[in-house]
Parts: C-alpha cells; structure tokens; sequence
C-alpha cells in the first residue's frame, strides 16, 4: 500500500525531520556555502547536505518495510532488500531561498508503487510538501475521500482562484539555468501585461510555485525552459551556458509531489505544450526525460497562457547567441 497512515505518518516525520536539521544548520550561519554539483548538474549548496543526510537517517530509522529512496544528490538507494515502494525526495526544493532565510524552500516527497517496469509520475499515489520556513504543509494520498490535508495556514485548502483574465494574474516563472533573453523573447509582453494589474514573482521552487496555486495566492506557474530547448534544439548552448555545462528544466524530484498535490485540489497541470505530466519518469534526469510546466487555477487561464506565450523564438544563430 502506498497511501494511507503508516505512510502518511512517516513521510510527514521525514519532512519534520529535514525542517529541524535545517533550522539546526541555519542558526550556525554557514548555510550558502556550495559543495559540487548534484547528478543532474545544479550547485549544491551545504543546505542541501544536511537536509539529504536528515531524509535518510529518518527513513531508514522509521520505515517498517524497505524502501526505495530517490533523491536530487544520491539518486536512488534503498533501505533494505526487495522495496515495493518508491520515494521520490527533494530534501530542499528552493535551496537559494532556504540558503537565503527567506520563506519559499520546502520539502517535496512523492510515494508510488516500485513496479518492474520504470515508474512515471501518474503513478504517484502520495505526497507531502512542507514549507521549511512556516511548517505549514499540505498531504493528499490516493485513500483520502477529501482533496487534501493540510495544516498550518489561515483557511482551509484548496482554495483555487477563479482568475482568467491575463493582465489580472498573479503567478510565477522560472530562470535557474534558463537564459534570460529566452525567457524575455517568450513571455515579456505577459511580464510587462501583468507586472503592475497583477504580480510577477521568481521563488526558485517549483513545489513552493504549484502550492501557491492551491492556496489561492498564485493564479499560475510557468516554467517553460523544456519546451524551448525541444522546440529549437539550436538553443542548447545557451541553456548550457547558464547551466555551466548541464540542462537545468523540471526534474522528478522537482515536480512530482507538487504536481500530484495541485492536481488533487482541481489545478490545472500540464507541461508547456498543454500535455500531461503523467508520463514524466521518476527515476531519470537526462535532458530527455525533464519536463516544461504550465499550472494554472482556470482552465481559461491555462489555455490562454499555452496560447499567449511565444513559441516561434529568434533562431540563436541570428542573433549571435547571447547578448
């Protein structure tokens, strides 16, 4: 079983687990300091360390099974022989926030069954998401007759916008590893549309981003880096240029918690050409496998953001590359 109260009490003490060892970290004051790269090629920072050695010393202490374990810096491990279930962990999503001490770093964890053939995130059965920060969280799992649990915030979850209008919305996007001119050629006239009617935020979390759409302080998330480099495949260097060497869009761990959360509460979650996420793997990074996400709390505002924003890019070549 991959939902119900034995895992639901264990992926929140995880979660629980992680908040305390960073908060332990954060008052020592040494938390920006960056120590390599992951597998997938983001910086990681000493954050990042301690909450990574928190999930496995929880998980291995507490589950009552053996587990299989997927994370941003180790990849997947396992607690014991023959796991049936899969976890899906990013120790910190918004590791620049959390380094920071500002409020937008969470705790991503999504459960789905270990079958024989490679998981994908439609068959995420569970999923926690915790605000570092605020200790509010969200959890929903398969078993649940209600969308979501949830504690810590001040009114009940979900709480969906009923926004449709572009110049009205408030929501995010995404530039860690994305080149700005790109994202400026795609969307600045929606930036420039909405900035001052409506609100314009960078979180450097997608988890923080999907979750704000369900408690109704965010209309939309965008990041739209994927479907870019798929589009024009003559953009890779720039993408590698900003990524110091590595493509840098939604990874699993990024994505697969939030996702199956926001879905619950009635968002709207595709990738950025209106598709879904489902078939998105959980357990590979490569280039190929990382996704592009358009959320938005209307199914008007979904469709007008996929139709809205540019896709028919400058060709990097004429314009000399960067600038």
């Amino acid at each position: 079983m991959t939902g119900g109260p034995a895992i639901r009490e264990l992926v929140l003490g995880c979660a629980q687990a992680v908040r305390a060892a960073v908060a332990r970290h954060g008052r020592q004051g040494r938390q920006r300091r960056v120590h390599g790269d992951s597998p997938g090629g983001d910086a990681q920072f000493d954050v990042d360390e301690v909450a990574e050695r928190a999930v496995w010393e929880h998980l291995t202490g507490h589950a009552r099974e053996p587990l299989a374990v997927y994370t941003e810096h180790h990849g997947l491990r396992r607690t014991g022989p023959d796991p049936a279930i899969l976890l899906v962990v990013d120790p910190v999503d918004g590791t620049r926030p959390t380094s920071a001490g500002l409020e937008m770093g969470t705790v991503s964890i999504a459960v789905a069954p270990l079958t024989a053939g490679a998981p994908t995130l439609g068959d995420v059965t569970a999923a926690h998401v915790l605000e570092l920060r605020s200790g509010a969280w969200m959890y929903a799992d398969d078993t649940l007759p209600e969308p979501l649990r949830h504690d810590g915030y001040d009114w009940p979850l979900p709480r969906l916008s009923s926004t449709r209008d572009l110049t009205r919305m408030f929501w995010s996007i995404e530039f860690n590893g994305h080149p700005m001119r790109l994202m400026t050629d795609a969307y600045e006239h929606l930036v420039d549309a909405s900035a001052n009617t409506g609100g314009v935020f960078v979180f450097n979390s997608a988890s923080f981003s999907l979750t704000r759409i369900v408690t109704g302080q965010l209309d939309a998330y965008v990041d739209i880096g994927n479907r870019i480099l798929r589009d024009h495949p003559g953009t890779e260097a720039e993408f590698r240029r900003v990524g110091r060497g590595g493509i840098l869009h939604l990874f699993p761990y990024d994505i697969a918690a939030s996702a199956y959360l926001a879905k619950r509460a009635g968002v709207v979650v595709t990738d950025a050409y209106g598709d879904s996420l489902d078939p998105m793997p959980l357990l590979t990074i490569d280039p190929a496998s990382q996704r592009s996400c358009v959320a938005a709390s209307t199914p008007e505002l979904h469709r007008a953001l996929l139709d809205t924003i540019r896709w028919d890019l400058p060709d990097p070549a004429s314009t000399g590359g960067h600038r």
